[in-house]
């Protein structure tokens, strides 16, 4: 029986797992949930409402960690995580750089959608933001949720410069944490819709999740003719377990 991978356009877990199961020699069936008529009521049935999802039968795991994905298939995930203080040192230049993106966005292009999926580039541009705020929720004791990565950009919240300076609070909060609690205090696991977690492979994941979207930011400005002020390199991505490409080659990514 074949695996089937449930995946959406602009998922950032959704693209590195179908790389994965690739490179892997893993064949599978690729549904597009935006596109299949049933697949999220296929997904329900299993007792499931998120995507990426890789599942066999009625068996299923949740692709947010290669490690799991790589148990479920069969095949072996090694990875050589960067340290605690190089992810936080990261994940401020990438949100940093999202910031600098955020304000060369033509005004009259904020609601635009991007290619496959409800979502337009303010939205993108604040989901990036709140992809460490669910990190934080989590590691003060609460739960990163479902509901985190589905937020939209609040009504008084409707320009760059709003999103922006949201994302400089993210910013403060960040670092603020990040000196009260410092290597000795971090801790060891974190609650997670797809169940208890490392703390510090969740802090990977939102480190290469949010630079993910900071490259499709990137690519945004590049198909408006935009150059990005201050392209993101090695400071920023050296280390961290990208996907190989930007935007899943089934959407050709136009505006």
């Amino acid at each position: 029986m074949k695996y089937r991978v449930y995946w959406q356009p602009g998922c950032t877990s959704c693209l590195r797992t179908k790389e994965f199961l690739t490179s892997n020699g893993i064949e599978f069936e690729s549904i597009n949930v935006r596109e299949r008529p049933g697949a999220m009521a296929e997904l329900e049935a299993l007792g499931v409402r998120s995507v990426p999802v890789v599942a066999r039968g009625k068996d299923y795991v949740f692709a947010q960690e290669l490690l799991d994905v790589a148990q479920f298939v069969g095949v072996a995930a090694e990875t050589e995580p960067l340290a605690t203080d190089e992810l936080i040192d990261k994940l401020d230049r990438v949100l940093a750089a999202a910031q600098r993106y955020l304000q060369q966005l033509p005004p009259d292009r904020l609601d635009q959608k991007l290619p496959g999926r409800n979502r337009s580039l303010l939205d993108l541009a604040y989901h990036l933001f709140v992809i460490p705020v669910a990190f934080l929720d989590a590691a003060r004791g609460g739960e990163l949720t479902e509901k985190h990565f589905t937020r939209k950009p609040p009504a008084d919240m409707r320009s760059t410069e709003a999103v922006s300076s949201f994302g400089q609070g993210v910013r403060t909060d960040l670092q603020g944490w990040w000196d009260q609690t410092g290597a000795d205090r971090f801790p060891g696991q974190v609650n997670t819709y797809y169940g208890q977690q490392s703390a510090h492979k969740v802090l990977e994941r939102t480190c290469w999740h949010t630079a993910q979207h900071c490259r499709q930011l990137m690519a945004v400005l590049d198909q408006l003719g935009l150059k990005p002020d201050g392209p993101l390199g090695g400071a920023e991505l050296d280390g961290l377990p990208l996907p190989e490409k930007v935007w899943d080659s089934e959407i050709p990514f136009s505006l």
